[in-house]
C-alpha cells in the first residue's frame, strides 16, 4: 500500500469539506531577518520594535505578507499541489498581528467548485483561516485554484461559484488593538507623505526594479514550505522552467512600493488579486500603484487607504490592460488591498 501523498485532484474536493492542514509553524525573529534578506522590505513598523512601541504595539510584528506566506504554505499540499494555476484572491483580512514566538496553523473550507469545459481541470474555491496557538484567527482569505483531474471521465460536480464581496467594507477592517499614529515619526519612517496627501485616482511609479534570481525564489519557497511541484520540479512544465511562486512577486512588489508609499505601514485587507502572467528567473520586476479609495478609522491618527499594486516585467508604468480588456503581457500581478497610514 502506497504511503506517499500524490495530492488531491479536482474530483477529490467536496463542497463544504473542511481540511485541517499539517505541520504547524512557530515563527521567530529569524523569520523577519530572512524575509528582509529576500526582499528590500523597509517599512518601519516591521523593522523596529521601538517604532512599533511608539505606535502603540508591544513590539514589531512579523511582516503582514510573511504571516500570509506561512499560512498559505500550509495549504499547498492539500489545495494546490496539482494546480495548473493559482487564479485569484478575495475577502482577505488580517485580524491579529503575528509576533515572534507565535505558532501558526491553517484550515480551509471548500466553498465552490466548477469543472472547466475541457473536462480535464476544474476550479476549486477555498476559504482559508490561519490560527495562532491561542486559537485566535490571525488572518483569513479566499482563493481559487485551477486543479487537474485524475480521471477525465469522473463526473462533474454541481457548479457552485461563491459570490464574494468586490471590496471589503472599511468598517469590517480590523485595526490592531492599541495602534496609535498620533506620535508617528515621519523622519524614521522615511517619507513625509501622510494619508491626507494622497488623492483618489493618483498613480505612483515606484521607480526601482529587482531582477528575479532563481536562488532567492527557491529559498523563499522553501522558507514558506510551499511544496507546489511547478515551483520545484523543472520537469513538471513543458518549457522546463520553474515557475516563480506568486507570493514571491507579491512581496517583492510590496517592498518596491516603499518608494512613494513608505507610510502605508500595515496591510489589513485584501480585496482582490490576480497573477496576470507567469514569472521566471531573470525577469526584472517593477511596480506602480493607484489610489482607489480612502476611509477614516476609529484608531487615533490612523487612516485606511485602498491601493492597487501592479507588478510588471519592467513594462511602462500605469498600463494594465489592452483594448481587448485582457492583461497586457508585461503585467505580472494586479493586487487590490487596504493599508493603514498616519493621517
Amino acid at each position: 500500500m502506497a504511503k506517499t501523498n500524490s495530492g488531491r485532484f479536482f474530483e477529490d474536493y467536496k463542497l463544504g469539506q473542511v481540511i485541517e492542514h499539517a505541520v504547524p509553524r512557530t515563527v521567530g525573529a529569524g523569520e523577519r531577518a530572512l524575509y528582509h534578506a529576500l526582499y528590500p522590505a523597509r517599512h518601519a513598523l516591521y523593522s523596529s520594535d521601538e517604532f512599533a512601541r511608539t505606535s502603540g504595539l508591544a513590539q514589531s510584528p512579523l511582516d503582514d505578507l510573511a504571516a500570509f506566506h506561512v499560512v498559505f504554505g500550509k495549504t499547498v499540499p492539500d489545495v494546490s499541489l496539482n494546480a495548473v494555476a493559482n487564479l485569484g484572491y478575495g475577502e482577505g483580512r488580517w485580524l491579529t498581528p503575528v509576533y515572534a514566538g507565535d505558532t501558526l496553523r491553517s484550515s480551509s473550507e471548500v466553498i465552490g467548485l466548477k469543472q472547466n469545459s475541457n473536462g480535464k481541470t476544474g476550479v476549486v474555491y477555498v476559504r482559508t483561516r490561519g490560527m495562532n496557538q491561542r486559537d485566535d484567527v490571525v488572518m483569513e482569505y479566499v482563493r481559487w485554484v485551477m486543479v487537474r483531474k485524475r480521471d477525465v471521465d469522473a463526473p462533474a460536480p454541481e457548479t457552485v461559484v461563491p459570490q464574494l464581496a468586490k471590496v471589503i467594507d472599511p468598517a469590517d477592517l480590523v485595526i490592531p488593538d492599541g495602534l496609535d499614529f498620533t506620535g508617528y515619526n515621519f523622519a524614521q519612517a522615511g517619507e513625509a507623505h501622510r494619508w491626507g496627501d494622497y488623492d483618489i485616482g493618483e498613480k505612483i511609479d515606484h521607480v526601482d526594479g529587482v531582477t528575479l534570481e532563481e536562488a532567492e525564489h527557491m529559498m523563499a519557497t522553501r522558507l514558506w514550505q510551499n511544496t507546489a511541484k511547478v515551483h520545484f520540479d523543472a520537469t513538471f512544465r513543458p518549457d522546463g522552467q520553474r515557475l516563480i511562486y506568486g507570493g514571491h512577486i507579491i512581496s517583492l512588489a510590496r517592498a518596491l512600493s516603499f518608494n512613494g508609499l513608505a507610510n502605508a505601514q500595515m496591510i489589513v485587507g485584501l480585496n482582490a488579486g490576480a497573477h496576470a502572467n507567469p514569472a521566471f528567473s531573470g525577469l526584472t520586476v517593477k511596480a506602480w500603484s493607484e489610489v482607489l479609495d480612502k476611509a477614516e478609522t476609529a484608531a487615533p491618527g490612523v487612516g485606511a487607504i485602498r491601493l492597487r499594486l501592479v507588478a510588471t516585467k519592467g513594462g511602462a508604468p500605469f498600463e494594465l490592460r489592452g483594448a481587448d480588456g485582457k492583461y497586457l503581457p508585461d503585467v505580472l500581478l494586479d493586487l487590490d488591498y487596504w493599508a493603514l497610514m498616519p493621517v
